[in-house]
């Protein structure tokens, strides 16, 4: 019996690029992951195999390597991006990957690969520009102006998280928090007229600033050296000071650092303890929208 050569052989079906969300079992994959986790671990007869756990914005899956295991694990680091050429099987009722090619992959862009904002980017940025309208008073009216008319940061804030793990711990996860705080800072001061509104909405829409200063972005969200050394305090401080106008007036600008330096709690401010009803009231608020935010994407 004579066999058909490689050229003449019936080619394979290809391999449509499917999100994990989207993989089902018996279906062939090739794609690009984010490597969460990468174990080197021995099979029952001696034989190295890895043990992955594969990521991209829609959730993660976990693969195995079984041929050439060492080879393999010498292509990539855990946080690479990696090309995959594999099978979706299921092993002990979870589906998984049985992976036959890996490479590592260059120039992915990370929204890609990194979890996004469950919210539609430009209606959020309507409603905070909606919001920072309300502030009447000149000097801090003028601050937001500076900030939100600055195209690197206003794209820094459309892009940046709250956290790598926490809260809000995805692509445009700073300005979804951001303007949940700062709908609830305008309503509470509806409800208690004696606050400050336009301290504690211009506090609440800059109050998280420095954090677009504070993440890198990969195949995994990771800390810039800004971030790790400094903090995103001292980074809002730094980025507020260089937009600050000088129609603001000196006892409005220190009322508004207050209010950002405190809004972790009174333990970050000199005296520890809050100086305006507006710090407690901000810390209180950003504290219920990360908290209750938190819960919801990863249990009471």
């Amino acid at each position: 019996m004579t066999h058909p050569t490689p050229e003449t052989s019936t080619p394979a079906p290809a391999a449509a690029p499917h999100t994990v969300s989207e993989l089902v079992e018996r279906q062939v994959v090739d794609g690009v992951f984010a490597v969460v986790r990468a174990d080197r671990l021995t099979a029952r007869g001696g034989q190295p195999y890895l043990a992955l756990q594969l990521r991209d914005r829609t959730g993660s899956i976990p693969a195995r390597v079984f041929r050439d295991a060492d080879s393999v694990l010498a292509r990539f680091k855990v946080g690479d991006a990696v090309k995959i050429r594999g099978r979706v099987e299921r092993f002990r009722e979870q589906l998984q990957i049985e992976v036959q090619g890996l490479v590592r992959a260059e120039g992915v862009d990370p929204a890609q690969l990194l979890p996004t904002a469950y919210r539609d980017l430009p209606e959020l940025e309507g409603f905070l520009e909606h919001l920072a309208a309300e502030v009447h008073d000149p000097g801090l009216r003028g601050l937001l102006v500076s900030v939100l008319t600055d195209a690197e940061l206003r794209e820094g804030l459309r892009r940046a998280p709250c956290s790598r793990s926490g809260h809000h711990a995805y692509l445009g996860g700073l300005i979804e928090h951001t303007v949940a705080v700062t709908q609830l800072a305008w309503e509470l001061c509806q409800l208690h007229p004696r606050l400050d509104s336009d301290l504690l909405v211009t506090a609440a829409i800059v109050h998280d600033l420095g954090k677009i200063r504070e993440f890198t972005y990969g195949a995994a969200i990771g800390l810039s050296d800004e971030g790790r050394l400094l903090g995103h305090l001292e980074l809002t401080m730094q980025l507020l000071t260089a937009h600050r106008p000088s129609e603001l007036a000196d006892d409005r600008w220190l009322s508004l650092c207050h209010c950002v330096l405190a809004h972790h709690g009174p333990g970050a401010t000199p005296t520890g303890s809050f100086q305006s009803y507006e710090a407690l009231a901000l810390y209180r608020l950003n504290a219920v929208d990360a908290d209750l935010k938190g819960a919801f994407e990863h249990g009471l």
